[in-house]
């Protein structure tokens, strides 16, 4: 009867993944000159710019944010609208990743939307930033129908 092989412990080199980014990525953050860091709100804001400017993107933001924003542009002084409305990040060193809430135009093909949105918003961040961006995500929230006239057809009640 043949005696198991006894396993040494010390011999064996753990399988990690790695989670650093690559070399090309550090060296457009980190120079000789010291850290370049890129604050959360510039990337919500570079994101939800890029966002908007694909065509079927009606709105940004859940219901409850959207009404809110519609409130804070009517208030005097006002910056106007918020283009960061919608969109959460998480930033590390030399990695982002978007999660962005829209409403959709009808008619638009949610799935081609969401491709053209992911590869914009990517590109956008990626370009400006220097990090890696490793994923978008595009939470649809609601469909805009237009009325036949795309007006404001509540009539009062008296005259």
């Amino acid at each position: 009867m043949s005696q198991p092989t006894p396993q040494r412990t010390g011999d064996t080199t753990p399988s990690t993944t790695s989670t650093e980014a690559s070399p090309a990525t550090r060296d457009r953050l980190a120079t000789d000159d010291g850290q370049i860091s890129v604050a959360e709100s510039v990337v919500q804001k570079i994101a939800g710019k890029a966002c908007r400017e694909i065509s079927g993107v009606h709105a940004m933001g859940t219901g409850g944010t959207r009404a809110f924003g519609a409130f804070r542009e009517r208030i005097p002084g006002s910056s106007g609208p918020n283009v960061a409305q919608g969109v959460g990040v998480e930033v590390g060193e030399t990695e982002a990743a978007v999660d962005l809430d829209i409403v959709v135009d009808y008619g638009i093909s949610i799935a081609e939307l969401g491709r053209s949105i992911q590869r914009n918003v990517k590109q956008a961040v990626e370009r400006m930033t220097g990090l890696r961006v490793v994923e978008v995500n595009v939470a649809v929230d609601d469909v805009y129908l237009p009325t036949p006239d795309d007006q404001d057809t509540t009539s009062s009640r008296v005259s």
